[in-house]
């Protein structure tokens, strides 16, 4: 680390500290898990569905990592061969000095590879770590709602902050690690470490969502609709892979997509900062975003106390969420300014301009937490329109849903759109740069912003966690306590009923969170794109008005404007393939479910077998892993080969702008009909009344939910990821593709291989629903047996 020319004693110690605070992140969530592990686990009823789901969860995990180890492996070995294609840069030799230019590649080459695997292992293990602690908390939480509503909300959140601790501990450790030992080296390593979090996140969210969207559509349909029994009724055969899915799904995905983003960010950064050392020799740009880092760890772990409320019977859940979420907010933002002030009172512009920066991001994240809460919230205006549109059936529900998707989407972008032009103001009136110079800073501004934005992570990932928490909670509250009507088991219903409503909604806000920092770590990206691109090209004695960063993306030249279509429209694909693959796990489900219904499970003459579900679900899942990741690691090379790299510019332009809008659609008009569904059955039952639970307004709301249900937490969310995988690959392929701008026989051999592979990914997503093949119809196993 000492290499690093210019590098002060206050410096090296910040950089040792901020590792040091990732290290407490850490015990602090180890401390955590000690704390949750300690409490009630409820009565023996409801532990025997605890260990259903427990059991179901940690099968379908184990499978999923075995099902992507070979990819991991083979990306692993093209991560450090790609070294060796292009020279060394500049930064690497410096680094380096006095070792041989081979030495150099082979020291790069290494530690972007082992950077792979670290940022893969740890994505794997935020996710299924966040997982299991989450199994662990569902049974706490609906035994400690017999007796309090806070305690039941404590647990809850608490549980779902160790998540969003080890996010932030590991994210912060493995990058800050890797900038003591590379230095001003650290973006080739640092890469790996980004595509491997993101080609994981990637992994787990298509899976999980196949999975939990597969396990709870099955389940609506045949369950609600049909058999119009309750949501989470023991008899339903596939309401024990539901609640598996709400963990693999909801927890594992979301906390390895955050977790990814969470890296993403400071890649991008620093790239972005070591071109503004080099405009200005200033380290601050490089130190800076790990200082702000360390700030946010330190920040969630304060405002998780301040997230309690309601007494024994009741109390707003969300409101004490949020109360949390704006104390890490203030502390955050006023650190940001403290360490400005005394740390870059000398960069150009003034100290001002990157706290300004990384307050935006900060502001980004309440504006979207707002907006997602408007458009999907049980009490807002949207919600109650399509809740008003059951009236006449399931048509105009599905209609008013798709309405407010597209509008929350407008709004979702116009916000992201305002911050990066607040990056423009801020960081576009520094006198005495070039052109080129002022795009550089102010890229390295959003890039800020998204770092500001994601200093709440470890809110974040709370919140988003406690909602299928939440939900698991009240699907064993209602599994083992269905005969039971004290006044005690009443009460405890009602709060879990509460928790569970309002952990939709703190779910909406995380996908929409997470949404937004990944088109603000695309862009950021893209800007690091742009000056990879330059580097690389000045390298080959290209003048600098000739570079990428000087001319730009230019759509008016056709192979560009090919590549921005091909990129607005891979999302679409994408989502297509992902929406197709639950449909068809779905009928499986469906089937399945009917099956038993008629061998007499809802007569009782028989019990439920939960374990074909389970089965169906875990197997769908893992058939689509790499035919989907394939689309986003494939597509991106073909077009720089082929169409070469301003059209690969061109191409990240389109993902960047078409997969924003359209995960946003989805995840809000999921989000939205979803809470109407539950507000219609919060009402009180009187089917003939046309109210509550069994009517044809529930009826048609449960058809709008299912409608959105692989929308909001399959293809939606899986959208994250996969533009950044996107960019990330086209980032480690930007130099080789500048540097054989004319292919030869190597270069047209691998399009042909790749075109194969593509292809071949298309066909087996595109696959026809498998023939459900008849199960005979074994002895009944009587109730109790």
């Amino acid at each position: 680390m000492y290499s690093m020319e210019g590098l002060t004693p206050f410096e090296a110690a910040a950089i040792w500290s901020v590792l040091g605070v990732a290290i407490l992140g850490l015990l602090y969530a180890i401390l955590l898990r000690v704390q949750i592990l300690r409490e009630d686990k409820g009565t023996p009823g409801m532990q025997e569905v605890w260990n259903a789901i427990r059991e179901g969860a940690e099968a379908y995990l184990g499978q999923q990592s075995r099902s992507i180890l070979p990819l991991i492996g083979i990306l692993t070995l093209a991560l450090f061969l790609s070294v060796y294609i292009v020279p060394p840069t500049p930064e690497a030799l410096d680094r380096f000095a006095g070792l041989s230019e081979d030495s150099v590649r082979l020291i790069i080459g290494f530690g972007r590879a082992l950077a792979f695997v670290m940022g893969a292992g740890f994505s794997l293990a935020v996710g299924q770590i966040g997982m299991r602690m989450a199994v662990q908390a569902n049974v706490r939480v609906a035994a400690a709602a017999r007796y309090s509503f806070g305690e039941a909300l404590r647990i809850a959140y608490r549980a779902g902050t160790i998540t969003g601790m080890l996010t932030d501990g590991l994210g912060l450790f493995g990058g800050t690690i890797i900038f003591i030992f590379f230095g001003i080296a650290a973006p080739d390593a640092l890469l790996g470490f980004g595509f491997g979090g993101t080609l994981l996140a990637l992994f787990m969210r298509v899976g999980g969502g196949i999975y939990t969207k597969a396990a709870d559509v099955g389940a609506d349909l045949v369950g609600k609709v049909e058999a119009g029994i309750p949501e989470d009724d023991p008899r339903n055969p596939a309401v024990v892979a539901d609640l598996v899915g709400d963990n693999v799904g909801d927890c594992a995905g979301m906390a390895a997509d955050i977790f990814e983003s969470y890296e993403v960010t400071i890649v991008s950064a620093l790239i972005l900062a070591l071109a503004l050392w080099h405009i200005t020799g200033h380290l601050e740009w490089i130190i800076y975003p790990l200082l702000v880092r360390g700030i946010g760890v330190l920040s969630s772990i304060i405002g998780t106390y301040q997230v309690k409320g309601g007494d024994a019977e009741g109390g707003d859940a969300m409101k004490a969420i949020f109360r949390g979420f704006l104390s890490s907010a203030a502390i955050s933002v006023f650190f940001f300014g403290l360490v400005a002030i005394f740390y870059m009172p000398e960069v150009p512009g003034g100290w001002w301009r990157p706290f300004a920066a990384t307050t935006v991001g900060v502001l980004l994240a309440i504006a979207i937490d707002r907006l997602t809460d408007y458009f999907t919230g049980s009490h807002s205006q949207p919600v109650k329109d399509i809740k008003k549109s059951t009236d006449t059936g399931a048509a105009t529900t599905i209609l008013t849903g798709i309405a407010v998707g597209y509008e929350s989407s407008v709004w979702s972008i116009l916000v992201i759109a305002i911050t990066i032009f607040t990056s423009i103001l801020i960081f576009g009136t520094i006198p005495g740069l070039s052109g080129t110079e002022q795009v550089t800073f102010v890229l390295y501004g959003v890039a800020m912003s998204g770092i500001g934005m994601l200093t709440l992570t470890g809110n974040n990932v709370a919140m988003d966690s406690y909602g299928p928490i939440a939900d698991n909670a009240n699907g064993i509250a209602e599994m083992s306590w269905q005969d039971d009507d004290s006044e005690d088991v009443l009460r405890a219903k009602r709060i879990l009923a509460d928790l569970d409503a309002v952990g939709n909604t703190t779910k909406a806000i995380t996908k929409g969170i997470a949404i937004g920092s990944a088109v603000i770590a695309a862009v950021a990206l893209f800007g690091s794109f742009l000056v990879d691109v330059s580097r690389a090209q000045a390298t080959l004695g290209i003048p600098l008005e000739q570079q990428i960063q000087s001319l730009g993306i230019r759509v008016d030249v056709p192979q560009v404007f090919v590549g921005m279509l091909i990129g607005g429209a891979l999302p679409w694909l994408f989502s297509a393939f992902a929406i197709n693959a639950v449909s068809r796990a779905a009928a499986l489900i469906v089937e399945e479910v009917r099956r038993q219904f008629k061998l007499g499970v809802l007569e009782g003459k028989v019990k439920p077998d939960y374990t074909q579900a389970v089965s169906i679900s875990t197997n769908a899942a893992q058939k689509e892993l790499v035919s989907l990741a394939l689309l986003g690691v494939v597509t991106p090379i073909l077009v720089g080969l082929v169409l070469q790299v301003e059209a690969l510019g061109g191409f990240l332009a389109g993902i960047i702008l078409s997969g924003q809008l359209l995960a946003v659609f989805m995840n809000n008009a999921g989000g939205a009909w979803d809470n109407a569904k539950k507000t219609i059955e919060d009402e009180p039952r009187d089917p003939a009344a046309n109210l509550g639970k069994g009517s044809e307004r529930h009826k048609a709301s449960v058809v709008g939910d299912t409608v959105g249900d692989p929308m909001k937490d399959t293809a939606g969310p899986a959208l994250n990821p996969m533009i950044k995988v996107v960019n990330l690959v086209s980032v480690i392929i930007a130099p080789i593709v500048v540097q054989y701008d004319t292919l030869g026989i190597v270069g047209w051999t691998s399009v042909v291989l790749l075109t194969g592979i593509l292809v071949l990914a298309i066909r087996h997503s595109k696959r026809p629903a498998p023939k459900l093949i008849a199960i005979p119809e074994q002895e009944p196993q009587p109730v109790g047996d």
